[in-house]
């Protein structure tokens, strides 16, 4: 190996540094650069599959469809929430709409998500039948904090009480007791 100078180097300088670049000059002195023809570039990735949207999606359809049956088709009045059971005379609901039913038990659903709520409407009811209450109160709440402003548990709670057998009647709340954001429910006598 012959040493050769560096138009850099100065005098004094290590000479192991040099030994090294001179080593590496002579290694890669027949070495010929590589030409690119051709661009190389990633593949795409994928498209994203938005499985939660889809999960939302299917979700839905199923409640659609083995859900609760409209309860708007059965809706009495205009916007207040009023339902009567086939063979329970009107006065009957009447009078609940008019507060002649003394309301034994309430139920408070703020806060909750639609599956608790469920739970928490068949629960409730369950133990108020037992107890023998016939007359009791939902607070599903006005919708205030909900998105749009719309309130989310009303619809779904008056669906879930149109299919229950021990539910025979029910109104909106008036509004000393929750108005808009309440439904008070005529249940059946146990047996």
């Amino acid at each position: 190996m012959t040493k050769r100078s560096l138009p850099n180097s100065r005098p004094g300088s290590s000479s192991g540094k040099l030994d090294e670049l001179t080593a590496f000059e002579e290694a890669i002195a027949d070495a010929k650069p590589l030409r690119w023809d051709r661009v190389h570039h990633q593949l795409p990735l994928p498209p994203a599959i938005p499985r939660q949207h889809l999960h939302d999606e299917a979700a839905a359809l199923d409640e659609s469809l083995r859900g609760p049956a409209l309860v708007d088709l059965y809706l009495e009045g205009g916007d207040e929430a009023a339902w009567r059971c086939e063979g329970l005379p009107k006065a009957w609901l009447r009078d609940l709409r008019r507060g002649r039913w003394v309301t034994q038990d309430k139920l408070d659903l703020h806060g909750m998500n639609r599956d608790q709520a469920r739970n928490a409407v068949a629960t409730f009811l369950a133990e108020c039948r037992s107890n023998g209450f016939r007359c009791v109160r939902i607070v599903h709440g006005k919708g205030l904090s909900s998105p749009g402003r719309e309130p989310v548990l009303k619809g779904l709670v008056l669906g879930w009480l149109s299919q229950r057998r021990e539910v025979l009647a029910f109104c909106q709340a008036r509004a000393a007791e929750g108005g808009a954001g309440a439904v008070v429910v005529l249940l059946a006598a146990p047996k």
